[in-house]
């Protein structure tokens, strides 16, 4: 077994409960080594591909309306934002941006009118949306992407927990979380996430055979690279999308789809039932994993 995966696997131990919905409402228990049967095993993904305006709500919000429609009219039943797509990832804009200017952009998850509509949207077109922003809770901006459901539910919201640079500008979250979906447990990371091996396996082993993966950093043949062996130490697939990039890795480590280019989306199938139990799942040895969860390091 390679170092790579040994490091990943151990963050699961931490893990208390794998099922959320948003926060401070009723949480799912899904520790043991089960989880209920999807009643879905197929999956049309809508990968959203444009490069967002930094600060300009409305036009950002529009160009999504619009690629929106061109997913429905494909049949996605799940679509997935780049990263930060309602300010256009404003906190990475350096040579203007503030703490005080991110907050400015930061949307209340309970009465936000962008966020009221992508809950319509979802509703309306029977689709999964996830929408990357910044939210606003408890006073404390964070790098978001929320979950809707095909019948315009919230189900979730996920915080970008690895923060660096331009990112320190958020609040770190503070879990990996799942949540349910007719396809199983469904897991969110944001962009440089990714970079640690712990977080899809973290997610993957509360039973997440579908990661989305929002985000606006580096593309190309390294990050090819990573994601096809994020997805087959996991044995999942990983839906990775950028402004100038779709790509969706499988279980395998094979490329499933990928398309660069200007606005648009891509559309791809995916067989959840190519996400077996197996072989790096199964064959973990976590008892010999203990350093991986130590605050301190040998230096």
């Amino acid at each position: 077994m390679s170092f790579r995966i040994l490091t990943a696997a151990i963050l699961a131990i931490l893990v208390l409960s794998a099922c959320h919905t948003l926060k401070g409402g009723p949480e799912t228990d899904m520790s043991s080594t089960t989880v209920p049967e999807p009643t879905k095993t197929t999956a049309r993904l809508a990968l959203m591909r444009a490069v967002p305006e930094k600060w300009n709500l409305d036009a950002n919000f529009a160009v999504f309306l619009k690629l929106l429609d061109e997913a429905s009219q494909q049949n996605a039943e799940i679509l997935i934002t780049p990263e930060g797509w309602l300010d256009g990832y404003c906190a990475a804009d350096t040579e203007h941006s503030t703490p005080e200017k991110v907050r400015e952009m930061a949307q209340d998850l309970s009465s936000s009118r962008y966020l009221q509509q992508v809950a319509e949207e979802a509703k309306k077109r029977g689709m999964y949306i996830c929408f990357g922003f910044t939210s606003m809770e408890d006073g404390k901006p964070y790098n978001a992407a929320g979950l809707w459901s095909s019948e315009g539910e919230l189900i979730g919201v996920y915080h970008k927990a690895h923060l660096q640079r331009h990112d320190l500008q958020y609040t770190p979250g503070e879990s990996l979380p799942v949540w349910p979906t007719p396809w199983g447990p469904v897991g969110i990371m944001i962009c440089a996430d990714r970079r640690w091996p712990e977080t899809a396996r973290t997610l993957r082993l509360q039973g997440a055979k579908l990661i989305l993966n929002p985000t606006y950093g580096f593309r190309g043949d390294f990050n090819t690279t990573m994601m096809r062996t994020r997805a087959y130490e996991n044995q999942c697939f990983i839906a990775f999308t950028h402004p100038t990039e779709g790509l969706v890795t499988n279980p395998k480590g094979g490329v499933q789809a990928q398309e660069e280019g200007g606005p648009g989306v891509l559309i791809v199938d995916i067989d959840l039932t190519k996400a077996k139990n197996d072989n790096h799942i199964r064959d973990r040895r976590p008892e010999l994993y203990g350093p991986i969860t130590a605050p301190d390091w040998v230096h």
